[in-house]
């Protein structure tokens, strides 16, 4: 084998096994690591699928279903207006957590039909409104005065 013939064909056997690491690395058991994003009326269509598998659920905290137990956990009621998943968390909610906010819990689904939380988080925009007049901003565009 020439010098040019012989490195050409070191490079090529270079390139393939660190492709083929590559490519072992990025596929490999990467469906264990993904969580999806399920709406409550697709975690309800999967049914039994979808108890067990790491799942973030998305929507609206009902109206009226939120309760804090002694123990800490929180249970709530998720809707996306066509269905609702109970869901129980087991961490705290952030301070922000309220009825009618939408919300995004990560967890998996139980046997008995309940979400199971370990993590809640909460949607919202990102508008900064800056306190006028040491009153809330809120405030500003909901009062009636002065009309």
């Amino acid at each position: 084998m020439k010098d040019a013939t012989r490195r050409r064909f070191i490079l090529v056997v270079a390139v393939l096994i660190a492709g083929g690491a590559l490519a072992w690395l990025s596929m490999g058991n990467i469906g264990q690591n993904l969580v999806y994003f399920w709406s409550p009326k697709e975690v309800l269509a999967a049914g039994a699928k979808a108890e067990g598998a790491t799942i973030r659920l998305g929507g609206q905290v009902k109206t009226g279903s939120l309760q804090t137990g002694s123990t800490g956990i929180v249970t709530f009621v998720l809707t996306d207006g066509e269905a609702e998943v109970s869901v129980r968390a087991t961490t705290a909610p952030p301070s922000m957590f309220r009825e009618g906010i939408g919300a995004l819990v990560e967890g998996t689904m139980g046997h008995d039909g309940v979400f199971e939380a370990g993590r809640v988080l909460v949607k919202h925009n990102n508008e900064y409104r800056a306190p006028v007049d040491g009153k809330h901003p809120d405030d500003i565009y909901t009062t009636t005065e002065g009309l």
